[in-house]
């Protein structure tokens, strides 16, 4: 089953300023966030992420393949940055691709996910950015952003 929860548009633009990102690996003819962007159909873990990605991947127990690949598409020259749930800092994938990134940004306050543009509330869990870059880092940095200027009440 495919989710139509989009990122909402306030936070992917101030993502979009800092990154400027040319292909969304996760998206659905209707909630795309870039001009080139792979759907369901198009299998992104099977095709290459070339450039600046932005993945806000299912929350199902799939999530591992997602954050795998981004870890891999890293290491061939990408950045990819994924948007993910926070209380998964405990999850086996957590551990063994997560903490690969080589920032991870814990968002402050949460989300208002949106469905055809419009907010259907805020979300129940709180989120986070994993951030894979080409350079390898041992352990990633953690930092902290606010969104709450930014949400649309």
């Amino acid at each position: 089953m495919i989710c139509n929860y989009a990122t909402p548009q306030y936070f992917y633009n101030r993502l979009y300023a800092e990154f400027k990102f040319t292909l969304d690996v996760c998206a659905s003819d209707k909630n795309a966030k870039c001009k080139n962007y792979y759907t369901q159909k198009d299998n992104a873990l099977e095709k290459s992420w070339p450039g600046i990605v932005f993945c806000n991947p299912p929350y199902n127990k799939d999530i591992w393949k997602w954050i795998q690949k981004a870890w891999y598409e890293s290491k061939g020259g990408s950045t990819v940055v994924c948007l993910v749930q926070a209380r998964s800092t405990d999850s086996q994938w957590f551990h063994s691709w997560g903490m690969r990134a080589n920032e991870i940004r814990f968002i402050e306050d949460r989300l208002y996910f949106e469905i055809n543009g419009k907010p259907i509330g805020r979300a129940n869990h709180a989120s986070m950015l994993l951030i894979f870059r080409p350079e390898t880092r041992r352990y990633p940095i953690c930092t902290q952003m606010s969104v709450k200027r930014f949400t649309k009440i």
